[in-house]
């Protein structure tokens, strides 16, 4: 074991130098389709491109995650790019809109992300049929709602999850994550809209799932019910339950797990 944590702390460090200068970029430069009624709150990009000799093809739009009240940018999301720019991968940092009352607003931002990564392909040596889309708690509720509504230009063709909110339903829900992004009162035909383990098909991206079994703000049964619902489709999937680590570890070295986890993930990305 010790090999491998020195074997990965090694190639954490030398993927540093492999990633160019970052390029940041208005989402909506003309401005939102839909408003969340707050023009201070503008969603944004945050490209990180890998060494071109060194590119895959391979792009991630990251969704951070925080509730849908604000958003934990650095840990789940810029923290990142040094990880899978090592591998030749592009990672793609989305600031996504609140909802502020209108629960579309975070979806149609993370659809455009991926469209706008598609449409800067052969700018960014990105292959528009590998692009995927990652998000954390909240920000996985966002990145697999993207992964079972979005169609054409806009759906991920893989998607990544850590410790993810996957339904809306009450007890099994983060309360919070719920309440920001349908209002406290929603109606039962917008609550299983949400519940996003209800719209996988045979056709949802594979998926790769990664949290604690002791994590008590998003209880473990959200991604269990996800991985149920992707193995009996027959959609790839992996996951990943660690003994202990609670919640919003992210990419902190400080979590138990963290350099098996990074390797589990790499060996994943590898698979397809």
């Amino acid at each position: 074991m010790k090999k491998q944590v020195l074997t990965c702390l090694m190639m954490l460090i030398a993927t540093m130098a492999m990633a160019q200068k970052p390029i940041e970029m208005n989402l909506w430069p003309d401005g939102p389709k839909t408003s969340n009624g707050d023009p201070n709150d503008m969603a944004k990009v945050t490209v990180y491109l890998p060494n071109e000799k060194k590119a895959t093809g391979r792009a991630i739009v990251c969704c951070p995650g925080g509730g849908y009240s604000h958003l934990a940018m650095q840990h789940e999301g810029f923290d990142w790019a040094p990880f899978f720019n090592g591998q030749g991968i592009a990672l793609i940092v989305l600031k996504y809109r609140m909802p502020h009352g209108n629960y579309t607003v975070p979806a149609e931002d993370a659809e455009e992300a991926i469209r706008l990564v598609r449409q800067h392909a052969e700018e960014w040596h990105i292959n528009t049929k590998d692009v995927g889309i990652m998000g954390f708690s909240a920000g996985g509720h966002l990145a697999s709602t993207v992964a079972t509504h979005a169609t054409g230009d806009a759906a991920p063709n893989f998607q990544i999850l850590f410790y993810p909110v996957i339904s809306m339903e009450q007890g099994t829900t983060h309360q919070g994550s719920r309440d920001n992004l349908l209002g406290k009162n929603p109606k039962r035909k917008l609550v299983n809209e949400y519940c996003n383990e209800q719209h996988i098909t045979k056709h949802t991206p594979r998926a790769f799932l990664a949290l604690a079994h002791d994590d008590r703000a998003v209880p473990p049964i959200n991604s269990i019910n996800y991985y149920e619902e992707l193995y009996a489709n027959k959609v790839p999937a992996a996951m990943y339950v660690y003994p202990s680590g609670g919640h919003g570890f992210g990419i902190r070295q400080s979590f138990a797990y963290h350099f098996e986890m990074m390797l589990e993930l790499k060996a994943w990305l590898r698979s397809f």
